[in-house]
């Protein structure tokens, strides 16, 4: 008789299952990266003593790693509620032949992690298990064992040939694989490259530059400082210095934080006296730190003080130092003279608004990459009239919903209706008090008003309190200073930081769209 094999339901139930478990366990980092993109595809009971789990991984490198790392916590999911000892295989790209694994076989014993290294993998020979008797088996706890179990051929899994292993092609995808990796656990964007980055006379110089220091870090232009206003495309270029450096060596150690996180990291050292974990994570193990929004640090004498000593240790052990700010380091008040003649010993290079033909540039470029196709006349007529690339990307993502959403066509009828829409937006200036968003905010993330008012520095909060002063500003427009009295007496660069944060947010995080739309339609009903 063949195996028993799932049904494509039961699979994606106990997959959920088992998911609610990991989540619990993993951090959201690590859960997203690694058990989102390689779901449980197919679960084949064997005999009465060994079920084969099958994951599909997009590329060798995710199944490699999820050997190493994920193994034992995969396992132990799926068993809790199989109750059935399980064997992992881990097949390489969706309906591929290419497996990565060992061949599930009767055994008394706890089968072991299978070692992760590239050559036990390229040795491993997968072959189609063999049909057994047929055993009448009894479903797990709470499973009708009519409906749990189908009968079936079992899973082919043929393994990869060395050659096919180690092809130039496979070796060259996996070095892609890990340079993106890396960039998402640094913190970097994938799509932040210099392949996405319109050039034009406003940013030829900063985009020369930034390649300059990707392809020879703690070279010539160090530290590089980039400037300029909001949507320029400081950001991006940091980014895809970052994602280059990893892409030729993935080993190379980033660090890359805002002025804020850089702050909050000092405080938090300081507090609980680990002053020394800090250090060497700066300063003893950074091969490039990288810093967005480094006029945050003006003002504050104990991280300035920290930064000074960072800064001079990386220069001297030849790391790279990449800094952007909204303006130039003599323009920074309140920043000590001996950061800003180092910012100024490097290469500063500031970074223009983008013109028309930039504007146009960077429409074509990113509907594109969103699948959109956008005609150049259709691009040239929001170019006209948009004049801001985080406005552009507004737009890019309206017409991204218009199109997957309400299966509009992309003409010049959509294109007009969402540029009377872009200039008739107005400040809705809602009729409630400042304690009423504060309340609205902390009860959408289910967290104390106290603890968005307060000083703790835990994530969650602290995106809650950056969105409350974001709604503040926009909605009622206080002061910086007005809305710093209702967060323990914050200082208005704190205020105007989390603001600008949070509207750069809403235009490419979607899910601070969706809070933040969320908290406005709450606001609108209590204002009326």
């Amino acid at each position: 008789m063949s195996d028993h094999v799932f049904s494509p339901g039961e699979v994606a139930t106990l997959w959920k299952e088992a998911c609610g478990d990991l989540q619990t366990q993993l951090t959201p980092a690590v859960y997203n990266t690694w058990i989102l993109s390689n779901p449980l595809t197919q679960v084949s009971i064997i005999n009465a003593n060994q079920v084969a789990a099958t994951f599909s991984c997009p590329t060798a490198f995710h199944a490699t790693n999820l050997k190493r790392n994920l193994y034992t916590q995969l396992k132990l999911a799926l068993e809790k509620h199989l109750e059935l000892p399980v064997e992992l295989i881990f097949q390489i790209g969706v309906g591929s032949k290419t497996n990565l694994g060992t061949t599930p076989k009767p055994k008394a014993a706890e089968p072991q992690p299978p070692k992760s290294d590239f050559s036990t993998v390229s040795q491993t020979l997968l072959t189609p298990a063999q049909p057994t008797n047929e055993t009448r088996l009894e479903a797990p706890y709470g499973r009708p064992s009519s409906q749990f179990f189908q009968s079936g051929p079992p899973p082919q899994r043929i393994s990869p040939t060395v050659d096919e292993l180690f092809s130039p092609n496979n070796l060259e995808r996996t070095l892609r694989d890990q340079a993106e990796f890396k960039a998402k656990r640094v913190g970097l964007r994938p799509d932040y490259t210099f392949k996405t980055f319109a050039v034009s006379t406003s940013n030829e110089m900063a985009h020369a530059a930034s390649l300059a220091v990707s392809k020879n870090p703690g070279g010539a232009y160090n530290p590089l400082f980039l400037y300029g206003g909001v949507g320029v495309g400081k950001t991006h270029l940091m980014h895809a210095i970052g994602y280059n450096i990893l892409q030729t060596t993935p080993d190379t150690n980033i660090v890359y934080c805002t002025g804020e996180e850089f702050t909050n990291e000092i405080v938090e050292a300081i507090q609980s006296k680990r002053a020394l974990n800090f250090k060497n994570k700066y300063r003893h193990h950074t091969q490039v730190l990288m810093i967005d929004d480094v006029q945050f640090l003006a003002g504050k004498n104990a991280v300035q003080e920290e930064f000074f000593h960072t800064f001079n240790a990386l220069i001297k052990q030849s790391a790279q130092i990449i800094l952007t700010s909204d303006r130039p380091p003599h323009e920074i008040n309140l920043l000590e003279d001996r950061l800003r003649s180092r910012f100024e010993a490097g290469l500063m290079i500031d970074i223009q608004q983008p013109s028309f033909e930039l504007r146009t540039a960077i429409l074509l470029i990113k509907t594109k990459a969103s699948g959109i196709d956008l005609p150049m006349n259709l691009a040239q007529m929001i170019a006209a009239k948009v004049d801001s690339a985080r406005k552009i990307e507004g737009i890019i993502n309206l017409l991204r919903s218009k199109q997957e959403l309400e299966h509009r066509t992309i003409d010049q009828a959509l294109i007009e209706e969402l540029l009377r829409l872009e200039g008739t937006k107005k400040p809705t200036m809602l009729k409630v008090q400042p304690e009423e968003i504060i309340k609205t905010v902390a009860n959408h993330f289910r967290i104390k008003q106290s603890a968005i008012r307060g000083k703790s520095r835990l994530k969650e909060l602290v995106t809650a309190r950056h969105i409350a002063m974001y709604l503040l500003r926009q909605e009622l427009k206080l002061s910086l200073e007005e809305i710093g009295k209702w967060f323990s007496n914050r200082d208005h660069t704190s205020v105007l930081h989390a603001t600008q944060k949070i509207e750069d947010q809403v235009v490419i995080n979607d899910l601070i769209q969706q809070d933040v739309s969320a908290l406005r339609m709450t606001l609108t009903a209590i204002s009326h």
